[in-house]
């Protein structure tokens, strides 16, 4: 009989909340700190209600990763679930120490723990997640599971536009240079992640933001091999009616076989700012 195996990601997956229901996904969540408050990702703060107080107040957040004990609560939930084994698969190491948690919660578990760096961070993590869920229906093992997740890593793009350099810049997230010409010239930056280094590196700059969501469609575009099933993931920090263009855009233009519309994790909004507007995804190999 095959095992049965627990799968557990982070709060910065942006997987939707049916989809993380439907494959019984674990979600350990990371932290806002805002001044005095904290908050879990996605638990006490809602994405809605985060970018409302996040465009109107003076104070701004920063991030908190989950710790071990974080990590082995949900392995010993897992386990009394009847958990046999246990898939990890998390934000990039490169972006956060939530890998590194993971791997300390492991150490002398008495269950088997496989931990996955996604080398990105929402849904072109939770696209991993996902794939290793479907995997995991199809019957694969561990290892299948985490082969799965890593297919689809190698066939990821992922682009940002960012509607202000400002939090990006604080996070230190990408090149310092790129973001203060954002902050002195007032331009539309794009940014991407290495799905190999798992960074942030900068992209395309324009002047007008919509200059910049044609330039995100059209440079995103051009990297799928749209003969193949295609996955595309548009994303937003509360930038709902220009999300919602663009997968209308998407769906006549495009005709992928899977279309997800959701709003980022607080958490991931820190660093990226009110209206930031995104696309992940992929095609089949």
């Amino acid at each position: 009989m095959p095992k049965n195996i627990a799968l557990i990601t982070d709060s910065t997956c942006d997987i939707p909340e049916h989809l993380r229901q439907q494959y019984n996904i674990y979600l350990v969540p990371l932290t806002i700190v805002w001044g005095k408050e904290q908050f879990l990702d996605r638990v006490d703060l809602k994405a809605e209600d985060f970018y409302t107080r996040l465009s109107t107040d003076e104070v701004r957040p920063t991030t908190s990763q989950p710790t071990p004990k974080d990590f082995l609560a949900k392995y010993e939930q897992a386990k009394a679930d009847g958990a046999e084994e246990i898939v990890v698969v998390v934000i990039s190491g490169a972006m956060s120490g939530t890998i590194g948690s993971a791997r300390t919660a492991a150490e002398g578990f008495d269950l088997p723990v496989h931990i996955f760096d996604s080398r990105s961070n929402s849904m072109s993590l939770g696209w991993q997640v996902l794939a290793a869920a479907r995997a995991r229906e199809a019957g694969a093992d561990a290892q299948g599971m985490l082969d799965a997740a890593d297919a689809v890593r190698k066939q990821l793009h992922y682009h940002i536009v960012l509607d202000t350099t400002e939090f990006l810049l604080k996070g230190g997230r990408v090149a310092g240079a790129a973001s203060k010409i954002g902050s002195m010239l007032q331009i539309k930056l794009q940014i991407r992640v290495n799905h190999e280094s798992g960074s942030v590196e900068p992209g395309d700059i324009t002047r007008t933001r919509k200059q910049a969501i044609e330039k995100l469609f059209t440079s995103f575009v051009k990297l799928l091999d749209l003969s193949k099933p295609t996955h595309i993931a548009v994303l937003h920090n509360a930038a709902l009616a220009e999300a919602e263009a663009l997968v209308e855009r998407i769906k006549q233009e495009l005709n992928p076989s899977e279309l997800i519309l959701t709003i980022v994790s607080p958490v991931l909004g820190v660093h990226t700012g009110p209206q930031a507007i995104a696309l992940s995804g992929y095609n089949e190999p």
